[in-house]
């Protein structure tokens, strides 16, 4: 059985035992946090409103920063440049009960 959960924005298939980076959560790690669920699969699926109040338990594993990006900026024949970095921080979950 699986289950359409979202967070940060961005939806996510999970299974239970499942560890996932997904926007960064408030939260200590070992913190229990509940992922509002959008569909359930099994031998009747439910989506949308059939799904009611359900929840997805996850646990916070541990924090951190993504990989390093560059973004490079420049027009053309103007002698204009903008080099800049960026690192999105995370959060690793590990999915519990589904449901």
């Amino acid at each position: 059985m699986y289950a359409i959960v979202v967070t940060g924005g961005k939806q996510y298939k999970v299974v239970e035992g499942d560890i996932l980076d997904v926007e960064l959560l408030d939260g200590a790690v070992g913190a229990k946090v509940d992922l509002p669920v959008l569909m359930l699969s099994g031998d009747n699926p439910k989506v949308g409103k059939d799904v009611g109040s359900k929840t997805v338990k996850a646990e916070i594993v541990a924090h951190g920063k993504d990989k390093k990006i560059v973004v490079y900026k420049y027009k053309p024949k103007k002698n204009v440049r903008k080099k800049q970095g960026h690192r999105q921080m995370f959060t690793r979950i590990k999915i519990g009960k589904i449901g």
